[in-house]
């Protein structure tokens, strides 16, 4: 490992550490702005994680999720979500991680997601492949929708003005079945790893995905925007990331299904009254 996916996978250890810690003393939770949470895990494990990152690289940037961030002309920029997952941990649900992310010029060049839960540390570095715990993974060969299993995930209370139960529906009726998680990087990781042949989702911010896009690309898979237009970790809208095999076949539904060509209708809740 190249030293900045070493440095982070150490680093996601020790938040993963203090996270563990505040779970067993059972800690609230507060809202921030409208409907997402927040924890006295994410802001300690990112003091942390922001402070321990400009000791080691004093000159990069950093871009966090709650706020810690650093502004550097380097070109060198971290993205960084201390627990990603948080309703999940708030809840007691174990499935959460840690996660980070190197760009240099725009470009992803690092990152881990570190799954403490499990013990499982994702790690990939730009042109030399993806691993978990320290063994190469790659993207699965199943190339029918039909063979496949997917993963998305919805927003927080505000699920009634997502449109992304029309997708969830459609895949659901075509593909072994869609899993929700409530951890992005945790999806893409699967894919990447083959579990899963499928993730999509709207409006994720770029700590959510840039790890798990590099992890996925460096194993074999690919991703695109939910159109098929390269995907900007900035600026695009959503994200479709598959083993790359049903990639298309993705698409053409995703197609249909922004066109309002639905293949399945949703059954009315009045079909089920007596």
């Amino acid at each position: 490992m190249s030293n900045y996916v070493e440095t982070a996978a150490r680093i996601a250890r020790e938040a993963a550490a203090i996270i563990e810690e505040l779970r067993l003393q059972k800690i609230g939770f507060e809202l921030k702005g409208e409907a997402d949470l927040v924890t006295m895990a994410d802001r300690k494990s990112e003091v942390h994680i922001t402070t321990r990152l400009r000791q080691a690289f004093p000159s990069h940037a950093i871009v966090a999720e709650e706020g810690n961030n650093t502004h550097s002309n380097s070109g060198y920029r971290w993205y960084v979500d201390p627990l990603d997952g948080t309703t999940n941990f708030a809840h007691g649900y174990p499935v959460y991680n840690t996660t980070m992310a190197l760009e240099k010029d725009n470009e992803l060049i690092a990152g881990v997601i570190y799954d403490s839960t499990r013990d499982e540390m994702f790690t990939v570095e730009k042109s030399g492949g993806a691993y978990l715990n320290g063994e190469r993974i790659q993207v699965s060969k199943a190339n029918r929708l039909e063979d496949s299993l997917f993963c998305t995930g919805f927003p927080s209370r505000t699920r009634h003005q997502n449109i992304n139960i029309h997708f969830y529906y459609q895949l659901a009726m075509i593909t072994h079945g869609v899993r929700r998680s409530g951890s992005a990087a945790i999806d893409l990781a699967y894919v990447a790893c083959g579990r899963l042949e499928g993730f999509w989702e709207f409006g994720l911010n770029p700590w959510d995905m840039a790890a798990g896009k590099l992890l996925l690309e460096e194993a074999g898979g690919l991703t695109t925007d939910m159109h098929g237009a390269p995907h900007h970790l900035i600026t695009s809208q959503h994200l479709l990331a598959t083993n790359t095999h049903v990639h298309e076949a993705t698409l053409a539904l995703f197609e249909d299904i922004f066109a309002d060509r639905s293949p399945y209708l949703i059954p009315q809740v009045s079909l089920y009254k007596r």
